[in-house]
């Protein structure tokens, strides 16, 4: 038997909007990342847990970008988010930023079908940010993600039992 190579894991490089930030109201989020992702998950919450994403989450090589539904009221929001990384490992974290300025208005948010609309966010937001981000901002997005963990669990655990009862019998 010879022993599988070790890879690192995909690791969030940059955000617009930044961590910790504080901006005018956005358009859209944009996450980068150290390697090609794919099966990007973006999910934009506000304090009271309202979600503010417009469509899905789109990757392109390592950039993935999540439209933000309306324009966003000032406050305190989370960006949960969560990719698969080249070596086929999920990966996740949070991170907050803060919206200043904003004539958006705190209404109800809108459902997160809606379609992304497009546009550019100022470049002056982007900066380095780390996927051990902040762990608060929990949201009902995040229970489908341990669901899929445990699905995934499972049948690595059947694989392997079946592979061990076959080397059995042989």
């Amino acid at each position: 038997m010879s022993a599988v190579p070790a890879s690192a894991h995909t690791a969030l490089t940059g955000a617009t909007p930044a961590k910790n930030a504080s901006v005018g109201a956005p358009t859209k989020v944009v996450l980068e990342y150290s390697e090609t992702v794919r099966l990007p998950k973006v999910i934009l919450s506000d304090a009271s847990g309202g979600q503010h994403q417009s469509g899905s989450a789109r990757a392109v090589d390592n950039k993935v970008t999540q439209a933000v539904n309306g324009t966003l009221p000032n406050g305190k929001y989370t960006v949960a988010w969560r990719v698969v990384s080249a070596d086929g490992h999920p990966v996740s974290g949070t991170y907050t930023f803060t919206v200043k300025g904003s004539s958006g208005s705190a209404t109800q948010p809108a459902p997160s079908q809606a379609q992304p609309a497009p546009s550019q966010a100022a470049p002056s937001q982007t900066a380095a940010v780390s996927s051990s981000d902040d762990s608060g901002g929990g949201s009902s997005g995040w229970l489908w993600i341990g669901l899929i963990a445990a699905v995934v669990a499972a049948a690595a655990g059947a694989v392997a039992l079946f592979r061990r009862s076959s080397a059995a019998k042989d």
